[in-house]
């Protein structure tokens, strides 16, 4: 797969926590992005875009119910 034209982001959120990131590119057509971003040349992960919005969904609630507690 070529991901020359992947463009890669970090979440807002991350902050000064000595890199310990991940960055996600959504821009290629049929696919989801995840890299380390301590090792952007290593590999990287590919997810089906409904299943990255099922694994992002998924994280959203488990830290509002976390938060609630």
């Amino acid at each position: 797969m070529d991901l020359t034209a992947a463009r890669w982001h970090k979440s807002t959120k991350s902050g000064g926590n000595g890199g310990n990131c991940v960055e996600v590119a959504g821009n290629l057509p049929g696919v989801v992005l995840v890299r380390d971003t301590k090792n952007r040349d290593g590999g990287v992960l590919t997810f089906a875009p409904a299943a990255w919005r099922g694994f992002v969904d998924f994280a959203s609630r488990g830290a509002s119910a976390r938060a609630a507690e």
